[in-house]
């Protein structure tokens, strides 16, 4: 049997006035994330259509290392910046993956 990755999909919004000040500390989680977690894949952009809007995708071993990565210490913080700067939308689902293939 193949494991099953994890795949996330998911986005934030933000006012656009404050996307400078989040820029820094996407930076970090992104940073801390790909260094320490575990991940497979784990990125994040600006859409450039629909300015405030950030989209996350991510890819998991297995969901053991996403419950990991949910609690790691580097997650708090950003949850604080990203309130503190005006969250006001935040959308994420995990799907479980198999037979990966590149297309």
């Amino acid at each position: 049997m193949e494991p099953v990755i994890v795949v996330v999909l998911g986005t934030m919004r933000f006012p656009p006035a404050n996307l400078e000040q989040v820029r820094p500390h996407l930076r970090a989680l992104v940073e801390a994330t790909r260094r320490s977690d575990g991940c497979l894949a784990y990125d994040a952009a600006e859409d450039i259509l629909d300015p405030g809007l950030i989209r996350f995708s991510e890819a998991w071993p297995d969901a053991d290392t996403l419950r990991r990565h949910l609690v790691a210490p580097h997650i708090a913080p950003w949850r604080e910046a990203a309130s503190a700067l005006g969250v006001h939308d935040r959308r994420f689902t995990a799907y479980d993956a198999g037979n990966p293939r590149p297309v």
